[in-house]
């Protein structure tokens, strides 16, 4: 059973849970190509394939000091340094792609399936996470606050994907309940003003009516969730 403590808050567990379990089914010594890799968070997942990382290098943790930042963030481990929709290796160069969370910092995202089908071989895979709904961060590269089911069947299939799985990550009901447990600190750096115990306890008991209402399965991610998990694989 869903407890009112947890409810909107295993956004990333999840997601980490899934890329782990799909990452996992893939081939020993495969290659894989962590696009937009980061601080190669996911690189712990790939320890049995044969991993090399890809990134802009450009944002370094504070961006434009605006929304949310990360502080520090250290991209000096980077294999491949170069733009999302260029890079610089042969056609067919891997077995496996591996995107997380990138989408949304990438200005014009179509064409990085484009460039995911030249360097992918032949049923390939392609193993992809986004923000279906995501606040500013990273700023000023944040481009879209995040896409839908609709977005991937369109746009994987347009450029030679076929979808083998696609599932949500949480729903409506979790997505409010992340939100709510953001307000605290929202309400700190944009309004000044601290919670006090009362307006603490209305939160608390709207988490509790949110866990309660979530008990009952639903489709409510058709509405809003925090993203979706995809595999997809390239087309021969």
């Amino acid at each position: 059973m869903k407890k009112t403590n947890f409810i909107g808050t295993k956004n990333k567990a999840d997601r980490d849970k899934w890329l782990a379990s799909t990452l996992g089914k893939l081939k020993n010594g495969s290659s894989v190509l962590d696009a937009g890799a980061g601080e190669q968070a996911n690189k712990a997942f790939c320890s049995h394939l044969d991993y090399t990382s890809q990134d802009f290098s450009q944002y370094k943790g504070s961006g434009d000091g605006g929304a949310l930042q990360t502080g520090t963030w250290d991209t000096s481990k980077i294999d491949i340094v170069s733009d999302i929709t260029s890079i610089p290796v042969d056609n067919a160069s891997f077995d496996a792609i591996l995107c997380s969370e990138v989408l949304e910092h990438v200005p014009y995202p179509t064409p990085v399936f484009e460039e995911f089908f030249r360097i992918l071989r032949s049923n390939g895979n392609l193993i992809l996470t986004a923000p279906f709904c995501s606040l500013t961060h990273f700023s000023p590269y944040h481009f879209y606050s995040g896409f839908n089911s609709y977005f991937y069947e369109k746009v994987l299939a347009d450029h030679g994907f076929e979808i083998i799985d696609i599932e949500p990550n949480g729903n409506y009901f979790e997505y409010l309940a992340q939100e709510l447990r953001r307000v605290r600190t929202v309400s700190e750096k944009y309004s000044n003003k601290t919670l006090n115990l009362f307006n603490r306890i209305v939160i608390s008991l709207c988490l509790g009516l949110l866990n309660k209402i979530n008990q009952v399965p639903n489709n409510s991610h058709e509405l809003l969730c925090f993203g979706y998990h995809i595999h997809a694989r390239k087309k021969e």
